[in-house]
């Protein structure tokens, strides 16, 4: 089983690239599973024809003994969705309803009994402290993916979330295996990325441009690999999504 944590700034079009990924992946034939770990709770909209789905803390405020089929939703090809949701709002801490939320999902034995071949966990990359590192630091993710533009405060979030993980480093948690750049169209963004990708010691994995097929696709409640599955788009996050699962001796090569 390959579980990787998937971050990057708010509004970068993480979510976007999340979910093709999974779509993408699960039509190579692997069984997959997608976490949102965002309080918007909106990680697995296009895997699930435009809906939201409840999250898992809603659906624990409502019922003290849910069961998995209450949690997780089946949705595009057989992806199994799951959104951890959020607090009240004004009410209580986003990292810590993340944290109840994986806690819950250990408890009913998720992993056991789904046996995902992927997890892909979508986790906001403004804020790294507590619940939201949480995939990086308990075990959840073997493995870090940024998604990030060539715009400055994108790769800001990029270096705090590398620099997140280089502070687990030595303790068996999650490792950086590279950066995916989701474009802009701003002037100069390859070059700003790789120079960013650089100093922070990682490799680009993935070059994804500014489509309007993204938008088309999301307007129906779709991803691209879904709407447009013959697209130059879809193929590269096929290649992307091959390259994630890869071995860490070829993803890092």
């Amino acid at each position: 089983m390959r579980k990787i944590a998937i971050y990057g700034k708010g509004g970068i079009g993480k979510s976007t690239t999340v979910s093709n990924l999974s779509a993408a992946l699960s039509q190579e034939g692997f069984r997959v599973m997608q976490i949102g770990c965002d309080p918007k709770a909106d990680s697995t909209v296009t895997l699930t024809e435009g809906r939201r789905i409840p999250t898992i803390l809603d659906t624990l405020r409502r019922t003290r003994s849910p069961g998995l089929e209450d949690l997780v939703v089946s949705g595009y090809n057989g992806v199994l969705c799951a959104e951890a949701g959020g607090p009240t709002p004004g009410v209580g801490c986003a990292g810590r309803g993340i944290i109840a939320a994986f806690e819950k999902l250990n408890d009913l034995a998720a992993f056991e009994i789904y046996k995902p071949d992927v997890i892909l966990y979508d986790v906001l990359g403004d804020v790294v402290c507590g619940g939201f590192a949480l995939p990086m630091r308990e075990g959840y993710a073997d493995e870090v993916l940024i998604v990030s533009s060539g715009e400055m405060m994108s790769l800001y979030a990029a270096h705090n979330i590398a620099k997140a993980v280089r502070g687990f480093a030595g303790r068996g948690y999650a490792e950086l295996g590279g950066m995916i750049l989701n474009r802009r169209s701003i002037a100069k963004e390859r070059e700003t990325a790789e120079q960013a990708a650089e100093e922070i010691g990682v490799r680009i994995i993935g070059d994804l441009p500014r489509s309007p097929l993204v938008q088309e696709a999301e307007a129906r409640g779709k991803t691209v690999c879904e709407a447009f599955p013959d697209s130059d788009l879809a193929g590269l996050y096929h290649r992307i999504g091959r390259d994630c699962i890869a071995p860490r001796q070829a993803a890092t090569a």
